[in-house]
């Protein structure tokens, strides 16, 4: 029998457990997990407002990386999974406080089509001048890292890096592309750089290699829930064994002794073959700094940024004021505190109804801690305002939630994938340890679901 402490209760915590809890089924492991606040789930968490589904956290996954559409379908939720509205997919750029379409044919930050790129009034002509020189460049192998905004100002200059590559990355990692490791955020750009040189051709020649089945449509960009993320944990939750699941358990420590494991949370400690540590990266830092400390300092230096997002319901009038499309990114060269903000009721259906609009506004990085300590009215006061300026938005909302969360998305920075072989060598040294969770090879749901179920592979190996 293995007996494995799964330490944090997020969505990686949670796939993990759902692993064991096949095993145990079998006969073969006992599980523990360990969750210091009141709830499970992390930041999967919705609430249902005025017929509206409005997300505290994350409101979807890429449909793209199979592992959180596989669980859904493992849990008996394939019916309940949404896709996104592409056919309204529109995104626009605030540029000298106009609202600018992205072009048509431009794949994140890459153009692929000529005249709309042209003739968009997105970027200058000098940066015209340069996507069209740029299907000249020869290939280039890196011989080290990058970051993301070094590689795309090289190939398109300072502009598409403000305009673009700096607000889509916040909006995914709450950083800034000019800190971002372009090995571990944006591979295939490395990748594309080395065969091809040009990134446009690159991209073009990828493009002509997509198979394209007949009468079958493309497959939505993202997948949610009918009714939230958080229909994923309350599905998920009570499958597992509920005696293995400990909420307000603050775990102070863990060492390895004897062949396993000692868990101490409260005043209780437990013995284990294994533990996982599904917790941010400087929280594993701290567990380990006794029995490990070089493993300690490697993930102590994983930066970790903040985030607020705020969620808006108006009246039928609004919505259909509103722009069509999913809503508009902000380059920090506006000077606005606001990242992003995504209209709900186009991205999704059974998000809103009929006569609601439903805006989610976002903060990450400094703009959050710019804002961090202010009140929830003095936050929505401040989103308010900006909408007024960028949208004419004058209404008053229905309702308005904020939600904060402090030191929650994983900066992957210049190195970061180096770090990881380094993470990586110190953990083999250490039997029965796992890591998972958002602070190493991906920061979205899929990913976080993949490292714990991988996690729990892991553990059950190695007895």
């Amino acid at each position: 029998m293995t007996r494995v402490a799964i330490i944090g209760g997020g969505i990686s915590g949670l796939a993990a457990a759902f692993t064991l809890e096949q095993h145990r089924r079998a006969g073969v492991a006992e599980y523990t997990l360990y969750e210091s606040s009141p709830r499970l789930g992390g930041v999967l968490r919705t609430e249902q407002i005025q017929g509206c589904v409005v997300e505290a956290g994350p409101d979807s996954f890429l449909t793209e990386k199979p592992w959180a559409f596989d669980l859904c379908r493992e849990l008996g939720l394939g019916d309940q999974l949404i896709g996104s509205n592409d056919a309204e997919r529109k995104t626009y750029i605030l540029v000298r406080g106009r609202l600018i379409p992205i072009p048509d044919g431009l794949m994140f930050m890459v153009p692929t089509k000529v005249l709309p790129t042209a003739f968009s009034p997105l970027f200058s002509w000098t940066t015209k001048l340069r996507m069209a020189r740029e299907l000249l460049h020869p290939p280039r192998t890196a011989d080290r890292d990058e970051s993301v905004a070094s590689l795309v100002q090289r190939h398109y200059g300072p502009e598409m890096v403000d305009h673009l590559a700096d607000p889509l990355l916040s909006g995914i990692y709450g950083g800034e592309a000019a800190n971002l490791s372009v090995r571990a955020v944006l591979p295939r750009f490395t990748e594309m750089e080395s065969t091809h040189g040009s990134l446009g051709r690159a991209m073009l020649v990828a493009q002509k290699k997509i198979p394209r089945p007949a009468n079958k449509p493309a497959s939505p960009l993202f997948t949610s829930l009918k009714n939230g993320m958080q229909q994923l944990v309350e599905t998920l939750v009570p499958k597992l064994n509920p005696t293995s699941l400990l909420t307000n358990s603050k775990v102070q420590s863990v060492q390895p002794e004897a062949g396993g494991w000692t868990v101490a949370a409260g005043v209780k400690s437990d013995k284990f073959d294994a533990v996982i540590l599904s917790v941010p990266a400087f929280a594993a830092a701290q567990l380990l700094s006794i029995c490990n400390p070089d493993l300690s300092a490697e993930l102590s230096a994983i930066g970790y940024s903040s985030s607020i997002t705020v969620g808006l319901g108006y009246d039928r009038e609004v919505r259909h004021t509103l722009p069509p499309g999913f809503g508009f990114l902000v380059p920090r060269s506006e000077g606005k505190r606001l990242l992003a903000a995504t209209f709900v009721h186009n991205k999704f259906p059974h998000r809103a109804p009929e006569d609601r609009a439903l805006l989610r506004c976002f903060f990450a990085g400094s703009n959050a801690e710019n804002v961090w300590q202010l009140s929830d009215d003095a936050i929505i006061a401040i989103v308010r305002n900006e909408l007024r300026q960028i949208l004419g938005l004058q209404a008053t909302p229905l309702f308005a939630r904020v939600y904060k969360w402090k030191a929650a998305m994983a900066q992957y920075g210049v190195g970061h994938l180096e770090r990881l072989a380094r993470i990586e060598r110190f953990c083999r040294q250490v039997p029965g340890l796992a890591l998972a969770g958002n602070g190493y090879r991906g920061i979205g749901i899929p990913d976080c679901i993949r490292s714990g179920r991988e996690a729990a592979k892991q553990a059950m190996q190695e007895r």
